[in-house]
């Protein structure tokens, strides 16, 4: 084993990094945008370091050794740590160019991401952003790796390892067109109970949701006649029907041609967060953009973290 650090090219540890993440050499490059056979000798030279094969092939790819699993966390903190170094102390939004990427729900999208963008633009012209879609069971692997800086989710399915902050309390309103017959007045529970409803769920198969479970502690039940997988289709759908849905109010009050109500029942609300990685916890670019989102979510109120 070659003990000496002088010996070891620091972008073995990313290959290796890439490699324990990937289990596939093939995998591997492509994240690495290298060639196969450049990140096999990168593996061979990793295995004359440390005196050890650190992955064994199996059917459905690499096995990493008992010494390539103790070394994941430490090469994790070591580049971590390294990328902190290279970064500049001090974050001029008005001249950063970067890309920084967050996952978000189409509710989100809306209800986060739109107003974000727009104070974004004009403070940090560089930035760019990427949104793409939650994937709970990839989502703190993914900020592990740096693939997501930031999550907008809610408290309950942010992973316990993420950092987490509030950014608002939602409710919930009853959605109609403008012109529907029973707009402009309250809603009774009978009325709303006779009404046929667009129902969001995100599988897009189920017709119960929290408004059925409120229902169905008073002995009551309501008509679903669509469910649907994405909060984005319902104004359309509400449009051109008499249906009515059970929507975030910050979703409805960004919709023209529509009546709001008051649920004729307590339905439980939910809170919008964001959660990010130790990895970017301190860095000041990435403090930015959590005090932003903030920000504008909070419609101008804007509270520093701690």
């Amino acid at each position: 084993m070659n003990a000496d650090i002088r010996n070891l090219d620091l972008n073995l540890l990313r290959a290796l990094d890439a490699l324990l993440d990937e289990r596939s050499v093939t995998r591997a490059a492509t994240r690495l945008s290298l060639t196969q056979p450049a990140v096999s000798g990168m593996l061979t030279r990793l295995r004359d370091a440390f005196d050890d094969p650190l992955f064994i092939r199996a059917p459905h790819g690499m096995v990493p050794t008992l010494r390539a699993q103790t070394l994941a966390a430490p090469i994790k903190q070591v580049l971590a740590d390294i990328d902190m170094l290279l970064q500049p102390t001090r974050f001029d939004p008005q001249t950063a160019t970067l890309t920084w990427t967050i996952a978000a729900t189409d509710y989100a999208l809306k209800a986060v991401i739109v107003p974000f963008i727009a104070a974004l633009k004009l403070r940090a012209p560089g930035i760019r952003i990427r949104v793409v879609a939650v994937e709970a069971e990839k989502l703190f692997a993914q900020a592990e790796r740096g693939d997501i800086d930031v999550a907008l989710l809610t408290p309950h399915s942010t992973p316990g390892e993420l950092h987490g902050r509030a950014l608002y309390d939602e409710e919930f309103v009853c959605m109609l067109r403008a012109d529907h017959p029973d707009a402009g007045a309250p809603l009774t529970l009978d009325r709303f109970c006779a009404l046929e409803h667009v129902l969001v769920s995100w599988q897009g198969d189920s017709f119960r949701g929290i408004t059925d479970d409120a229902l169905a502690t008073m002995g009551r039940e309501r008509r679903i006649g669509l469910s649907v997988s994405s909060f984005l289709v319902v104004p359309e759908v509400l449009a051109v029907s008499d249906m009515i849905s059970v929507v975030p109010k910050r979703l409805a009050g960004a919709a023209s041609g529509f009546c709001l109500l008051a649920p004729p029942l307590p339905i439980p609300g939910f809170t919008k967060s964001m959660a990010w990685h130790e990895r970017s916890h301190r860095d000041p670019a990435h403090q930015w953009l959590r005090n932003l989102l903030l920000e504008t979510s909070q419609q101008g109120s804007l509270k520093k973290e701690s």
